[in-house]
This record gives C-alpha cells, sequence and structure tokens, in this order.
C-alpha cells in the first residue's frame, strides 16, 4: 500500500481551507455575537524590573500566550516606565501627550500617543500618521523612537492607538481582544480625533502605517475605509489566516488571536470570518495607494504567506499597491525596526536605511502637499 508523505500533510491542510474561503459569501451574517462583558480571559505576569522596558514587553507577550492570569499591576508600571522613556525622547524633539478616546464600537476608551512637531501650524496646514503597533498583546515600543522624531520633524502629526487587546492599560482593554474585527474600528476612531481634536491637521492628508499584526490592521483599516485615509504602508504584515493557522497550528494560534472565541471556531468551521479578517481576500477594495515591504528570512509572517498578498497586489491593484521582497535582510521579521533602546540608533544596515527611505519618500508624495509650480516670475 502506498502511504502520503507526512510532509504534505500542513500543503494539503492550507489548500483545501483556502479553497472552503475563497468559495464562501463575503458577509459576516454567519459571525457570532461577542460575548457579554466579563466572559473574558487573560495573560502576562509580572516583569523583572532590571529588563529594559521594550525588552519586557516582548517578554511579556511571549508569557501572555502561556500564563492565565496576567499581573495587571506590573504592566501598568512597566507601562508607566515606557511612558516615561517616550517623554524623555521627545524633549526637544517634538511635543507628546498621552489622551484616550471613546472608539466608534461599544464604549471602550483607547489609550493613545499623540506626537506633533514642536511649533504647529495654522489650521489644516499638517498632514498626519496613525502608527499602529505590532503584537496583538503589545504597546507602543521604544524602537519606534527614531522613526516617530522624523515623522514629527518632516511636519506630520501622529497618533498612536493603543487598540483592544494591547498591555499596559488595565484588564478591560487587555480582555476586549477582537483580531481583525473592533480593534480596526478603534484604530480607523483616531482618524476621527485626529480631524476633531487637532484643527492643524488637514483630514483629506490622513495616512495610516502599521508592522506585522499592526499591518494587517492598517491592511483592513484601509479596505473596509475607503474614503478615510489618503495612503497607507503595511511593513510585514499579517495577510491570511488561513495560511498563518495552518504553518502556526490551528489549536495554539487560536488561543492566541481568538481567546474568547469572537471567530466563532475554526478556519474550516468559519471560513467566511476567517476570510473576511484576511487582507489576502480583500484586494479588490483597494482604492488608495498602498505600500507593501516583507522580509524573505521572516520567522513570524514567514515568506510562503507574505508572496501570496505580494503576488495578488502586483496582478490585482498595480495602479495603486506598489511592493518590495527584502532579500535575507539582518533581524528577519524586526529588520526595518532593529535600534540600540540606549541612544535610540538604527542598527543602520543597508535594508534598514532602504526599506525606510521609500517608506518615507511614498509617505512625503502622497500626503505632503504638491511643491508650488515654478512660474517665469519664480525663476528670475
Amino acid at each position: 500500500m502506498i502511504r502520503p508523505d507526512p510532509r504534505l500533510r500542513p500543503l494539503a491542510i492550507i489548500l483545501v481551507v483556502q479553497m472552503l474561503a475563497l468559495h464562501q459569501p463575503t458577509s459576516l451574517a454567519a459571525q457570532p455575537p461577542a460575548p457579554p462583558a466579563g466572559q473574558h480571559s487573560a495573560s502576562p505576569p509580572g516583569l523583572a524590573p532590571a529588563r529594559r522596558p521594550a525588552d519586557a514587553a516582548r517578554a511579556a507577550t511571549r508569557n501572555t500566550r502561556r500564563a492565565r492570569t496576567p499581573d495587571f499591576a506590573a504592566l501598568d508600571r512597566q507601562q508607566e516606565e515606557t511612558d516615561r522613556i517616550w517623554q524623555q525622547a521627545s524633549e526637544g524633539h517634538m511635543q507628546m501627550t498621552k489622551i484616550r478616546y471613546r472608539s466608534r464600537v461599544g464604549d471602550l476608551q483607547i489609550p493613545a500617543f499623540v506626537f506633533t512637531p514642536l511649533h504647529v501650524g495654522a489650521a489644516k496646514s499638517h498632514p498626519a500618521l496613525i502608527w499602529v503597533h505590532e503584537n496583538i498583546r503589545g504597546h507602543l515600543y521604544e524602537h519606534y523612537v527614531p522613526y516617530v522624531r522624523q515623522a514629527t520633524a518632516k511636519g506630520y502629526i501622529v497618533i498612536a492607538p493603543e487598540y483592544r487587546g494591547s498591555i499596559g492599560h488595565g484588564r478591560s482593554l487587555y480582555e476586549a481582544i477582537d483580531y481583525g474585527g473592533a480593534e480596526i474600528d478603534d484604530v480607523v476612531t483616531a482618524a476621527s480625533v485626529l480631524a476633531i481634536r487637532y484643527p492643524a491637521v488637514d483630514p483629506k492628508r490622513i495616512g495610516i502605517i502599521g508592522w506585522s499584526h499592526g499591518g494587517l490592521i492598517s491592511l483592513l483599516s484601509v479596505f473596509r475605509n475607503p474614503t478615510t485615509f489618503a495612503s497607507a504602508v503595511a511593513v510585514v504584515p499579517v495577510a491570511n489566516l488561513f495560511q498563518r493557522l495552518a504553518y502556526k497550528g490551528i489549536d495554539e494560534h487560536r488561543a492566541l488571536i481568538d481567546p474568547h472565541n469572537r471567530l466563532g471556531g475554526t478556519p474550516a468551521e468559519q471560513p467566511a470570518v476567517y476570510r473576511d479578517r484576511s487582507p489576502l481576500f480583500q484586494i479588490e477594495r483597494l482604492r488608495i495607494p498602498l505600500r507593501v515591504h516583507i522580509a524573505d528570512n521572516d520567522q513570524d509572517v514567514n515568506i510562503e504567506e507574505g508572496m501570496q498578498l505580494i503576488d495578488a497586489l502586483r496582478a490585482r491593484q498595480p495602479d495603486l499597491a506598489e511592493t518590495q521582497v527584502f532579500q535575507s535582510p539582518p533581524g528577519g521579521h524586526m529588520f526595518d525596526r532593529r535600534v540600540n533602546l540606549k541612544t535610540f540608533q538604527p542598527d543602520n544596515t543597508s535594508a534598514q536605511r532602504e526599506s525606510w527611505t521609500r517608506v518615507w519618500a511614498f509617505l512625503d508624495r502622497t500626503l505632503l502637499p504638491p511643491l508650488p509650480e515654478l512660474g517665469a516670475d519664480t525663476l528670475r
């Protein structure tokens, strides 16, 4: 008897589940309602004080996958230290404030960092960026410091939402995790906050940028809200939940991304829901300029997942999407965010420099006002 090669099983799972997804309607009618308040679980334990805040946050994110009873007090203390570091790093470069705003879904209050240039201009004179951190159990890490400084130096006003599921802001925010669901609304609401609370922001020049899970949020934000943003950037974004769960382990990864079963089951049981929350299947909705970077040595968003998004964008949205695949960049998944947390100096590898050079060129082109045309009088 010929026995099937067991190495082919993961590929078979991916193909079968994706075929199911492609033949399902895009409606979310099958999605179950969110569980009532109080029916949530959570995770990470306290953190050793000797660790730097960014290292401690990443350790907490890893521990979240295992722990049943997080030490919220320890996470809050860690967040206070992170806030202090951001405040110090802002001095002389930009103005930093922490705000809260109500998400357009439910009564949840979303904490957010807001960074403005040292000198703010007249009404509607500044472009803005919504800055979406990586990790579903993360927060605004200190490795973003040099890049937020660059953004405000260019004149951008930056808001960084700590969307539901983030750490360091108490139990209710942590336990409200809704992967690919209401977290998108938390982030998109930030655009309205910018337009209403910050008159210097031009609401027609708001962009969004995100990494990894934040990249998934950025993509779904613009696909679901085609008139809200002027342009978008997604770096090493999660793109296909069918592929991801098949590679990472369905039960283990579901426990991480959907601890309250808001998605209603496995990809095979709820293919329409997973399809709606996978950017790969929403590409036809793109209406604005988009730039996507991935790395072929990424061990988180593996190249098998990333290339599906790149190939689809190149084939179906060539006029709007700019894509780039970096070849074996140092750092893999983190290649563009490796930063010395004592000096806030980037590693400055060639891939890191090229990625940011292209990101800033794209954002400046799509969000900054065009230069005035040079007439005869100007040239004299």
